[in-house]
């Protein structure tokens, strides 16, 4: 049986690391969060919430991409799992830290 390697699930949460409450993108599934851009380690396939881990996801660094605006790495702080998130900079709702994305391009921030 094959799986689908995207499940749409755009729901809102309160982000774990900086307390904001995040709403839903409206467009695809939100995975960070647009103030801090961190995440939670949830998913083994894009939103599919199946990993076990749940650790917190550190933004590392992020690439200027051309067809994806910005792509973010994240690394979980629990298991070390480095992980690839595009950027939703142009959301209508909360974008993501446009500041926070460019600085991010230099190297980690703490």
């Amino acid at each position: 049986m094959e799986t689908k390697r995207f499940q749409k699930n755009d729901n809102g949460f309160v982000c774990a690391h900086c307390g904001k409450t995040v709403l839903p993108l409206g467009y695809s599934s939100r995975n960070h969060c647009p103030f801090c851009l961190y995440s939670l380690h949830v998913d083994v396939l894009p939103g599919d919430r199946a990993n076990p881990c749940g650790g917190l996801m550190k933004p590392e660094r992020t690439e200027p991409d051309p067809r994806k605006g910005y792509v973010i790495w994240h690394r979980c702080t629990r298991c070390g799992a480095l992980v690839r998130n595009r950027a939703a900079h142009e959301a209508q709702i909360q974008p993501d830290n446009r500041d926070l994305l460019i600085r991010l391009t230099a190297g980690p921030v703490d």
